[in-house]
């Protein structure tokens, strides 16, 4: 008889398993549920997109590209972040595409983190950045963030927990799960203090186009003295509703890239080939994301208000397609709110412990969903609201 538990890595079995993935297991047995869980628009990919992959099907592009990907769509991202965020990058040796945001995450993390170096990780946040943390052996450092602040990384609560083993800082903004931004001024102070440090940042901007500031995204690379110390990634999955395409990409200097590649080489090859000729498609596609966001910012207020009129007090979160509404007022802690609700009133919302311990006393909402669905969710929320008063 083997004993997988003795052949079986300790820091695998060491990991949790996803808190979001955990509950939803859940909601998959109760019958007839309404989800408000899943960060994945309800938008089909547009038409234009879908249209040159077919076309990529039928004309046979179906084999291996370079192992960084199609030098057409390297060089139309390299275009595309030069209009979005005014950031130059080479298109031959500074941009890897990869299969998704998360493989650009885990490739980012593997290349520089060695064990007992610590990574910073601003929570609430998205759950992969502590575990392939943990995975490498280096030490995640969780830096609290705060309802009051918005759920910004300010630079005092950055200060307080550098030291001379930080390594990385992780900005995940715009933010899963409270939607929060970082604008110019908060990262020019994370700027100033990183200047003159040996610290790397890898600047998560997969929720980029969804911001409803009034005005564009700021990227902390294009911060005097942080091009050459930041790793940008970002994907389609979001804001061009191409989740199932498996797309994403790194935008970094040229020496980190190189180890980057290695690792991408060794353990994917390529990614998907026709979602590559579909990507160079969807950079093109800004008045499709336009309306999608649009849509996007209705649906965000109209949540935001319903959870401020049922007495669940919910900050305006100003980035990605998410809300975040404390619970404390009930006396539940998240796991026992989610719970109940999903049982008795057949609504699947996410505990905000699922994100970091410092998330209880929070839920997360997503908003992408159609307005009518939405409706129906917040009135069975705010029904069980009422039940609990």
């Amino acid at each position: 008889m083997i004993d997988y538990d003795k052949l079986i890595s300790e820091k695998c079995k060491g990991l949790k398993p996803s808190g979001i993935r955990k509950f939803f297991e859940i909601a998959t047995s109760v019958e007839g549920v309404i989800s408000l869980g899943v960060g994945e628009p309800d938008f089909q990919t547009p038409w234009a997109i879908r249209r040159t992959a077919i076309t990529a099907l039928e004309r046979g592009k179906t084999v291996y590209t370079a192992n960084s990907g199609l030098l057409e769509l390297r060089t139309a991202i390299t275009s595309w972040l030069k209009r979005k965020i005014n950031v130059e990058y080479n298109a031959a040796d500074e941009v890897i595409v990869t299969v998704g945001g998360s493989e650009a995450i885990d490739l980012t993390i593997r290349a520089l983190v060695n064990p007992g170096d610590e990574v910073l990780i601003p929570e609430p946040c998205f759950v992969c950045y502590n575990p392939i943390v943990a995975l490498t052996g280096g030490v995640p450092v969780t830096i609290e963030t705060r309802e009051e602040n918005h759920f910004r990384l300010t630079a005092e609560e950055l200060r307080e927990k550098i030291t001379d083993r930080t390594k990385l800082l992780i900005l995940p903004f715009p933010n899963n799960p409270t939607g929060a931004v970082m604008e110019r001024r908060d990262l020019e102070a994370v700027a100033e203090l990183l200047r003159g440090t040996d610290i790397m940042v890898l600047s998560d901007e997969i929720y980029s186009e969804l911001t409803y500031t009034g005005s564009r995204h700021v990227s902390i690379a294009e911060i005097d003295g942080m091009r050459e110390r930041t790793i940008v990634v970002n994907g389609f999955s979001k804001a061009f509703a191409m989740t199932g395409w498996r797309m994403g990409f790194s935008a970094a200097p040229a020496p980190v890239t190189a180890q980057m590649l290695k690792i991408h080489q060794y353990a994917v090859m390529c990614s998907p080939t026709v979602s590559q000729y579909a990507a160079v498609e969807a950079l093109k596609c800004d008045a499709e994301v336009a309306d999608m966001v649009r849509e996007y910012n209705i649906r965000r207020r109209w949540v935001t208000n319903a959870f401020n009129e049922m007495g669940l007090t919910c900050f305006e979160p100003m980035g990605a397609f998410y809300v975040f509404p404390c619970i404390k007022s009930t006396g539940l802690s998240s796991v026992d709110f989610c719970e109940q609700l999903l049982y008795k009133y057949k609504i699947a919302v996410v505990p905000g412990d699922a994100f970091g311990d410092c998330g209880e006393g929070y839920i997360r909402v997503s908003y992408a969903y159609s307005l009518k669905h939405l409706k129906e969710a917040l009135a069975r929320i705010k029904e069980f609201i009422d039940g609990l008063k």
